[in-house]
């Protein structure tokens, strides 16, 4: 079975064509970086906008690419939340269209949900039960993944995201958006132990993340050091100050996610451990983890780069599953921009 899937739940325009759930026939992303970047974040109303321009493209260019016609695909998925309401709504309507107009079943994705089965488009033998960990600049969220459809939440950030704590400082040195590339480059020049971070807890004990704290601690090193990039556009050499701090936040991010991984270990049964979203393009990130936990007899997986960040065919793989066991959604069906995985 071929799907079409459909994203828009931010800053990217995706459309991708996926058969059987594994084989990624055509995948295209139009993304919005460079109108965000000057504000330093996604502006809501300007993503909403370049969905609505963007969205006829992505998805021919995606028909085309895959050598598919309407009559090839036995469904259209698309990214029901959660994400930026008015985005979310321009990926819902167009999908609802078009299935209706094909006479093809329709069906909304949770957009966290597909970052989950993105390993799978890559590891279709990962083992389960997994912890699963989803990591980007909206999203921190730690699942025990049992099976397809059978998905715990076992923690969520508390305040800021992973991705979002990174693209704040690097926003507040006038680094550049997106934050997160930035800081892991200037990170392999510094040293992470001459700036150091104490590991959040949490009072209730919970296995819940917080980065606020972080973020604080490195904009008052930021402030109280005099420390910063007086024109992001010039190519001048940075302070080692800014390298350090880099490299010191960074490695504190990273501390806390492999702290509640390792945490959440303990009574459950774990097979393997997973790690998708934005930030798991990240190099360090990837090799700190995948050595502590394959040194417990853990294999980790990771989706692709071009999986990690917001795409289509992570949509459509999820739906596929879903497809296949026979789920159909109605045309009532409305975007949610808080989503939760069930």
């Amino acid at each position: 079975m071929n799907v079409l899937g459909v994203e828009s739940s931010c800053d990217e325009t995706a459309a991708a064509v996926v058969r059987d759930g594994r084989e990624i026939l055509s995948s295209v992303v139009a993304s919005q970086a460079a109108t965000h970047r000057e504000f330093g974040g996604v502006v809501p109303e300007l993503a909403s906008r370049e969905h609505v321009d963007n969205i006829c493209f992505v998805v021919d260019r995606a028909l085309a690419e895959s050598a598919s016609s309407w009559a090839d695909l036995g469904g259209v998925a698309v990214t029901r939340g959660p994400g930026l309401v008015g985005a979310l709504l321009v990926g819902m309507a167009y999908a609802k269209a078009v299935a209706f107009a094909r006479n093809i079943p329709f069906l909304g994705v949770n957009h966290l949900e597909g970052h989950i089965h993105s390993i799978f488009l890559d590891h279709p033998d990962a083992e389960l039960p997994a912890l699963s960990l989803v990591v980007s600049g909206g999203h921190t969220n730690l699942y025990h993944f049992r099976a397809v459809g059978d998905c715990e939440l076992l923690a969520k950030t508390r305040d800021d995201a992973a991705g979002e704590a990174l693209d704040k400082l690097s926003k507040h040195l006038r680094l550049g958006y997106p934050g997160g590339p930035v800081i892991e480059r200037l990170a392999r020049e510094g040293d992470p132990g001459s700036v150091s971070f104490t590991l959040p807890r949490i009072t209730d004990r919970s296995l819940d993340f917080s980065f606020s704290g972080l973020k604080t601690a490195a904009l008052r090193f930021v402030r109280d050091n005099r420390i910063g990039v007086s024109d992001p556009d010039a190519e001048e050499k940075l302070p080692e100050a800014i390298l350090n701090l880099a490299a010191g936040f960074q490695h504190a991010v990273i501390d806390q996610l492999i702290d509640r991984l390792s945490r959440a270990l303990p009574g459950r049964e774990v097979r393997s451990i997973h790690v998708s979203g934005g930030v798991s393009c990240n190099g360090e990130l990837r090799r700190r983890i995948t050595g502590s936990f394959e040194a417990l007899g853990l294999p980790v997986y990771f989706p692709r780069p071009s999986l990690t960040t917001d795409n289509a065919a992570m949509i459509a793989a999820a739906g596929y599953r879903h497809l296949r066991a026979g789920r159909r959604d109605p045309w009532s069906l409305g975007a949610d921009a808080n989503l939760r995985v069930e």
